[in-house]
């Protein structure tokens, strides 16, 4: 259970940290996006901002259990680590 509160933690100062370096090395732009710039209808089409944030949510998030308790199996305890800062360092570059 300590692991898990750990985990957590680490994840939230991740967040908070390490979101903000990326956000100032990165840094968001201006630029219009495919889906508005050519709203073809069909392929390109601008989303729902709720239906943008479930599919991020999914790409960090919903391979998390099934990975996870593969990389248990195989490896022990140490898949908190790999989990944890594999999401932090893979997840905030990715958003």
């Amino acid at each position: 259970m300590i692991s898990l509160f750990c985990a957590l933690a680490v994840l939230l100062i991740g967040f908070l940290v390490y979101g903000r370096i990326t956000e100032r090395v990165f840094g968001p732009d201006d630029r219009q996006t495919p889906a508005i710039a050519i709203n073809a209808g069909v392929d390109c089409v601008p989303m729902k901002p709720w239906k943008a944030f479930l599919v991020q949510l999914l790409n960090i998030a919903g391979t998390g259990p099934i990975f996870g308790a593969l990389m248990g199996a195989c490896f022990g305890p140490v898949v908190f680590l790999w989990i944890v800062f594999g999401s932090i360092l893979g997840g905030a570059v990715h958003d």
